[in-house]
């Protein structure tokens, strides 16, 4: 649910220069606890957003990822509109000229979601955590073109090292599906794309709304509540309207739960992240969110008991190694310029 933001970012966290900025202007006196606490509660509700979809998709079978996504949306439409009317947090009103230039970022980010979901019911949670890495491939190439972004030689070791590591893992997949390996890719693509398209549009945006700002509340509201027309349309697209109207999880109030659940991790990424670079830093949140990955992808391989190889194993661990030896060349290569 979280944007993928603009310049100078690591391509997974979505936070730039001008967010940290705001961030250092409006921050209040660290506390060490509330940093460790705020580190552990981004920690937990992003790998538990994942875990949890990968839940409802696999164990209970479910077989509506569109239904699924739209769901999550509505519920984050309805906890920030709550959050915004109270006062709590601030948002920018919906004009149609924001709706107009946010259109194709939102379609983008719509086939994202879903091909999200799509993937996650075929492959198992760790090789999605891996195969997510050749996003970092696309983006970095789409820079080098798009914006003239040159990066260093420790950033590309690091690509190659992740492409290395995708090729390996899917070859010595045991559960190997080519259906979800082929929603993911086209997954990976996409999210380059939103986050590449994210950089053009974000300035024009800024430029439509009342305040020249746009804040993550602000994205989330805007990303989520367009999102829901477009969804409604897919349901009918993806003919899953049939299976919503045949299948018995619908009625069963702890499917409900766990999906309503699903909704507010969902949002819950958007505020942990928030809160975690408030206390630390974008640097400090970049290598956190690589780290991550890792008891992610070991949690997925026990909770689900994924069938793995040594060599597999191997692969993933690999993968996730790559991840964070490219954030760190991140960070070395936005601390030289």
């Amino acid at each position: 649910m979280k944007p993928f933001e603009n310049n100078e970012n690591d391509l997974e966290n979505g936070f730039d220069k001008d967010t940290e900025k705001t961030t250092r202007s409006t921050r209040v006196t660290k506390i060490p606890n509330q940093a460790l606490l705020s580190g552990l509660a981004y920690c937990i509700s992003s790998c538990s957003m994942i875990l949890v979809n990968k839940f409802v998709l696999s164990s209970y079978d479910f077989n509506a990822g569109i239904f699924l996504m739209l769901y999550q949306n509505f519920i984050s439409v309805l906890i920030v509109s709550t959050l915004s009317f109270l006062g709590v947090i601030s948002t920018e009103p919906l004009t149609w000229r924001l709706v107009k230039v946010w259109l194709p970022v939102n379609f983008i980010f719509v086939g994202m979601l879903i091909t999200s979901m799509f993937s996650l019911r075929y492959i198992n949670v760790a090789m999605v955590t891996v195969l997510k890495n050749v996003t970092n491939v696309i983006t970095a190439v789409g820079e080098m073109y798009l914006f003239s972004k040159h990066h260093d030689n420790r950033v590309w070791a690091a690509l190659f090292l992740m492409i290395i590591s995708a090729i390996s893992g899917g070859i010595t997949d045991l559960s190997f599906h080519a259906v979800g390996y082929t929603w993911q890719l086209i997954n990976c693509f996409l999210t380059a794309s939103y986050s590449l398209t994210l950089r053009r549009v974000m300035d024009t945006a800024k430029q439509v709304t009342k305040s020249g700002n746009l804040n993550e509340f602000s994205m989330v509201l805007l990303n989520n509540t367009l999102s829901l027309p477009l969804g409604i349309l897919l349901i009918f697209v993806f003919n899953e309207v049939d299976y919503l109207s045949k299948t018995p999880l619908l009625r069963l109030p702890t499917f409900w739960l766990v999906m309503t659940l699903s909704g507010f991790l969902g949002l819950a990424i958007s505020f942990t992240s928030m809160w975690f670079l408030h206390q630390t830093g974008a640097t400090t949140y970049s290598l956190v969110g690589s780290l991550n990955k890792i008891p992610l992808s070991v949690a997925g391989i026990l909770l689900f008991k994924v069938p793995t190889s040594l060599e597999n194993s191997a692969s993933i661990f690999f993968g996730l190694l790559a991840g964070v030896f490219f954030a760190r060349a991140k960070m070395r290569e936005r601390s030289q310029t």
